[in-house]
């Protein structure tokens, strides 16, 4: 393999000239630098990245650690930051953690002992004091699930979205409004709950609340829950659900009971990606600004990553807003 010094000798310059011409740090003339560039080319030198971004203190590579990437907003958020980063110059690492906490523990040692600037995460919130040192060594900041309020990150208003989601269907007639929560401490599935409690609250209306033991909150999951739900309760007239997956399945269980929707009961995704506008009956939902969401987390994490070390950004919180599209489900 070529060396710089190889290139050196080719170009009849010495070493100090050829780090100046491939960095651009510095004038050299152009002559000067055509010769040392026509070696590299014959040498097929290839710098070695390791050593320089060690040399300059980083090597534009960030991480970013999700729960499942076969979740559609992890794998659009994913691909905003990928976007937003690969802009300025930075590579990514995308970690998979599968929502466990032992995994992403496992993961975030291993990140943190490998050469990489900085970090963003949506945390299965069981290593907050582990994510909390790394910060103090690399710049970290949240997706999605914002459990540190000491540490930066961007999300959307979960509980305005259960709230507001609640009176949607209210206003459309529902009165027996039930919610498929998920079982895991989640903040999104917290939030959201919060919010449709304090609707029914103000609507003095019963909660219907069910969940299973299940870290898959897939749509199977929906699936399973919306099949309790009918077998518990015979008046509902509307179901709330985290996620367009589980809203899918929450559609194939009440056509097996030959249920219509939106007729009989109503369905409503308080997450929503472009999926559910494709279905053969169209989700009402809560769109989130997924790759809005990387793009800002990705510009947030690299601001701190570039800042002067005297002049660090102090902890964001940027938090986005969500949009209600109305489809077929609740009409």
């Amino acid at each position: 393999m070529a060396t710089l010094k190889d290139v050196a000798a080719l170009a009849h310059v010495d070493v100090s000239t050829v780090s100046r011409a491939l960095n651009n740090s510095s004038y050299v003339h152009p002559d000067t630098k055509a010769r040392v560039m026509a070696a590299v080319k014959e040498l097929s030198y290839k710098p070695n990245v390791l050593a320089r971004g060690l040399r300059h203190g980083k090597l534009n590579t960030i991480a970013i650690v999700i729960p499942k990437i076969n979740y559609s907003i992890f794998s659009h958020v994913a691909f905003g930051v990928e976007k937003e980063a690969q802009a300025k110059g930075y590579a990514v690492i995308m970690v998979n953690t599968g929502n466990d906490g032992a995994i992403e523990k496992e993961s975030l040692n291993k990140l943190r002992n490998s050469f990489i600037d900085g970090m963003i995460i949506a945390s299965t919130g069981n290593n907050k004091r582990l994510i909390r040192d790394i910060n103090t060594e690399i710049p970290v900041v949240q997706f999605v699930r914002c459990f540190d309020s000491n540490i930066s990150c961007v999300d959307v208003n979960y509980t305005e979205i259960g709230y507001k989601s609640v009176y949607h269907l209210y206003e459309k007639g529902c009165r027996r409004i039930a919610i498929i929560n998920a079982s895991i401490p989640l903040a999104p599935y917290m939030e959201r709950y919060t919010g449709y409690k304090r609707a029914l609250s103000e609507l003095d209306l019963e909660e219907i609340a069910i969940s299973k033991e299940s870290l898959l909150q897939d749509i199977y999951y929906g699936y399973e829950c919306t099949l309790d739900l009918l077998d518990k309760y015979d008046d509902i007239d509307a179901v709330l659900l985290a996620g367009d997956t589980q809203a899918m399945g929450a559609l194939r269980a009440l056509k097996e009971r030959k249920i219509s929707v939106p007729e009989q009961i109503k369905v409503m995704s308080m997450t929503g990606t472009e999926v559910g506008s494709m279905l053969e009956t169209s989700l009402t939902s809560f769109e989130l600004p997924e790759e809005e969401i990387g793009s800002q987390a990705a510009l947030m994490l690299i601001r701190a990553i570039e800042a002067p070390k005297d002049q660090k950004p102090s902890v964001q919180h940027l938090t986005l807003s969500a949009r209600l599209e109305e489809r077929e489900s609740t009409m």
